[in-house]
């Protein structure tokens, strides 16, 4: 709700005119003038499709983009934050940062799911060991196992919500984003952090499956998109398909 909310504000402040003024010409015409990559566009041509529907419905507004062509989802390229980036972060970062740190790198957290953790409530110890629950997108739960040091770190906390603030107890999702960008230098971001875990997770493990489940995301497509194979990977396939060996072996025969 909140992005939808800034796509219709930087619309109204851009645009020129009121909503009851705009039409389908100067909607594309807009459009069109936005440096937007396409999956940018894709997001705020949903918003305004969605927008000037309802006003239709509710017969307030003309539904001027119903013209908006749609867009196809594209399929997203791993950008995992470096080891060195993430470990001088810590290293720099204040307690309540490394917190939300950690939470996305070492165990793929989303913001809006850091700035919503709560101790105890959220920490399930069975013989195992400690698993947080994540409440994730759409109301979805899903369980999150911790390392010993972290649940510890996490209860030696009051209370409450692990980041009090005024958005119903909680800090919001978009400044536990910042303070993530702040601790992090140039480009490197707390979602970029999730790449790292997606990366190293199957990297250590090759359990696909595992790594979707515990990012919470509904398909495997978006997780493959999260997973940069490095060059010692693929150069382990090629070696195993090479010819060479093969060729080396005829020779010595000979």
């Amino acid at each position: 709700m909140r992005t939808r909310r800034e796509h219709l504000h930087f619309l109204a402040r851009t645009i020129g005119v009121p909503p009851d003024e705009v039409t389908r010409e100067s909607l594309v015409e807009w459009c069109s003038e936005q440096d937007w990559a396409p999956e940018t566009r894709r997001g705020r041509y949903n918003t305004f499709r969605v927008f000037w529907r309802w006003a239709s419905e509710q017969s307030l507004l003309d539904d001027v983009a119903d013209c908006l062509p749609m867009i196809k989802q594209g399929k997203g390229v791993a950008d995992p934050a470096p080891e060195e980036v993430y470990v001088s972060a810590l290293a720099n970062a204040d307690e309540r940062t490394r917190f939300i740190l950690r939470l996305g790198a070492d165990y793929g957290l989303r913001r809006a799911e850091i700035a919503v953790v709560r101790v105890p409530d959220d920490l399930i110890r069975d013989l195992i060991g400690w698993t947080l629950v994540v409440h994730g997108k759409g109301g979805k739960v899903r369980l999150v196992p911790l390392e010993d040091d972290m649940a510890y770190l996490l209860l030696d906390l009051p209370e409450g919500y692990m980041l009090p603030g005024e958005v119903d107890g909680h800090l919001s999702v978009s400044y536990v984003g910042r303070l993530a960008s702040r601790a992090l230098p140039g480009r490197w971001t707390l979602h970029k952090l999730r790449h790292r875990f997606a990366t190293k997770g199957f990297a250590e493990t090759r359990d696909l499956y595992g790594i979707q489940q515990l990012l919470g995301h509904a398909s495997s497509d978006t997780t493959t998109s999260y997973i940069l194979h490095g060059m010692d990977q693929l150069r382990s396939i090629t070696r195993a398909t090479s010819s060479s060996k093969r060729i080396e072996t005829e020779n010595l025969t000979h």
